[in-house]
């Protein structure tokens, strides 16, 4: 059978299935939950998302123009992001402690 080359969608879905990407995309879906529910104008809310999806969603701010739409969903892709790098990082770290042999 011949091994399938690098997949880079199966790789992504590996990395986001981890518990510690799982875990950190719950937790900003529950601050912007609470962002949107507690959002007005005088409000300082939507800094503390903004704040867990740093730095992917910062540059992502700073690059996408400035409306309420693509501040979210620059909150929104910083947090799949950060979450893939959490996740490969994961794998990475997983990966490194198999020796193969039993002490």
């Amino acid at each position: 059978m011949a091994r399938q080359g690098f997949s880079p969608l199966r790789s992504a879905r590996r990395a986001l299935g981890t518990l510690a990407a799982r875990l950190y995309l719950i937790v900003c879906a529950l601050l912007l939950a609470w962002t949107l529910l507690a959002a007005s104008e005088e409000s300082m809310a939507a800094v503390f998302p903004l704040f867990a999806t740093f730095p992917a969603g910062t540059v992502l701010l700073f690059v996408l123009p400035l409306s309420t739409l693509t501040f979210y969903l620059s909150i929104v892709l910083g947090a799949l992001i950060n979450a893939l790098v959490i996740g490969w990082c994961a794998l990475a770290l997983r990966r490194g402690h198999h020796t193969g042999t039993a002490p």
